[in-house]
């Protein structure tokens, strides 16, 4: 089983509830173990500005499912939850994001590893160093100790534990 990560973000409809929810909803499934959970930051609106701030979190877990599978189960599971998906990136309720899976590269038209932008966010990359480490290496763009100083002047706090 290959190690993964997931950014969970939410900035309506209670977000730390939104985030709990969708975190027991991946672990219920039998082919996902978690591994653990960063905290959650709060950071501004990437897109347009007239929407709340972002609760941000990410997590690793396990999954014998191929990327593919995995991608059908994170998008059930934001529709499950109501997301709707009203202006690009606008807000929502639950935006779940496959951001790597173990050391794949993979360019499809429905899935890019790893994540297209994960290594411009600083909201992230922060949570991303919480549970795979610094000296992780994010596949084809390097360590997380040498891409977070990139994005070091984006605004984030932490705001509190992980709801579980």
């Amino acid at each position: 089983m290959s190690e993964i990560a997931v950014a969970l973000g939410s900035n309506i409809d209670e977000p730390l509830q939104q985030l709990s929810s969708a975190y027991q909803h991946l672990v219920r499934h039998p082919d996902i173990t978690p591994v653990a959970a960063s905290r959650v930051y709060l950071s501004p609106p990437h897109g347009p500005q007239d929407q709340p701030d972002f609760h941000n979190a990410v997590i690793s877990l396990r999954s014998s499912l191929p990327p593919e599978a995995l991608l059908a189960v994170l998008l059930s599971t934001e529709c499950a939850m109501g997301r709707q998906r009203k202006r690009h990136w606008g807000e929502r309720c639950i935006d779940l994001d496959l951001i790597a899976y173990g050391e794949v590269q993979l360019s499809t038209t429905t899935l890019v590893l790893p994540h297209p932008r994960a290594h411009e966010r600083r909201f992230v990359l922060d949570p991303l160093i919480e549970v795979l480490g610094s000296e992780y290496i994010l596949p084809g763009r390097g360590s997380l100790r040498s891409l977070q100083p990139r994005c070091a002047e984006q605004a984030i706090r932490v705001l509190c534990e992980f709801p579980r």
